[in-house]
């Protein structure tokens, strides 16, 4: 398989409504952070990545996936798009400010220091926290590093290859983007902030590594 969606858009962006729509649509299987927590082994191979991404091994990471959103990919949205040419490319955002409640609700949420050598929070410090410096909890300063990452994809990709997405937005620009029929269905609202602290409560992904 080969990649032919490829997201561009920060976690907490609704990139997991995005990741069980396109599966919806017959875009996917659409690769997403989740599927890293299913496979002992991806965050080796993203640690890798993350050191050298111009010799990553994206057919190894991507292996059975036709799409994929949220980190980490978001991370490495243009060495995807110039390894996959023929891929589309999903911008997901939303109003800074909602985007840093919800991280800090969620996926930035302190959770304890990790183990040393724990391959998961390694591999968030170097995909996603390092992106902010370590400062995932200064407001100004994570929603500086948002924007600029939403307005370097728009310089990157081309209009015609681009989509700016807001899910809120639903199936039409989505499905018109894609070229495939609008279901008959809602579009899919999933992950929210209390889906997510169920899944902690339930013993889900460790927190981020300590700064």
């Amino acid at each position: 398989m080969t990649l032919s969606v490829i997201g561009a858009g920060f976690g907490r962006t609704g990139t997991m409504s995005l990741k069980v729509a396109l599966d919806a649509l017959g875009v996917g299987p659409c690769y997403h952070m989740v599927e890293v927590f299913k496979n002992p082994a991806a965050p080796g191979w993203w640690i890798e990545a993350a050191e050298n991404p111009a010799k990553a091994d994206w057919g190894k990471i991507f292996a059975g996936y036709n799409a994929t959103v949220d980190w980490p990919n978001a991370t490495y949205y243009k060495e995807l798009a110039e390894t996959y040419p023929a891929a589309k490319v999903i911008l997901t955002e939303r109003d800074p400010d909602d985007w840093f409640e919800s991280t800090q609700a969620t996926i930035f949420m302190d959770r304890g220091v990790p183990p040393p050598d724990a391959a998961f929070p390694k591999m968030l410090k170097k995909v996603v926290f390092d992106l902010f410096d370590g400062r995932i909890h200064d407001r100004e300063h994570a929603k500086a590093v948002f924007r600029a990452h939403n307005a370097r994809v728009r310089e990157v990709i081309p209009a015609d290859r681009l989509l700016v997405y807001e899910v809120a937005q639903g199936w039409e620009p989505l499905c018109g983007f894609l070229g495939v029929p609008v279901p008959d269905f809602p579009m899919p609202k999933v992950n929210s902030r209390e889906e997510f602290a169920a899944m902690i409560a339930a013993g889900g992904p460790g927190g981020p590594p300590s700064h």
